[in-house]
């Protein structure tokens, strides 16, 4: 497979996460579409440090995933007491941080 292939399917995966970003009023499908979009920064990770013949792309691609692993554990976490507050995980109806 050649790069180009590697860069169109993270770039499709980017598009569709970030239209995810967009769409969505679902705070756990919002938090779906963000893991989606470091999955497409991961794959063009990997494939550029292969093609380059670096080791640089895979050890950003752990930092990578060790940022999303948190990410999914804080906001999980804050979309749940939402949740429990509100009893609604809609993102238009989230004023709760507002002044």
């Amino acid at each position: 497979m050649t790069i180009a292939q590697f860069a169109i399917l993270g770039g499709l995966l980017f598009s569709v996460g970030v239209y995810g970003v967009l769409v969505r009023r679902n705070a756990v499908l919002v938090l779906l579409s963000v893991e989606l979009m470091m999955t497409a920064v991961n794959i063009n990770l990997v494939a550029f440090g292969r093609f380059y013949d670096n080791i640089s792309g895979q050890i950003f691609s752990l930092f990578v995933i060790a940022v999303a692993a948190a990410e999914v554990g804080i906001g999980l976490a804050i979309v749940l007491l939402i949740f429990r507050n509100r009893s609604s995980a809609n993102v238009d109806e989230l004023d709760l941080l507002r002044w």
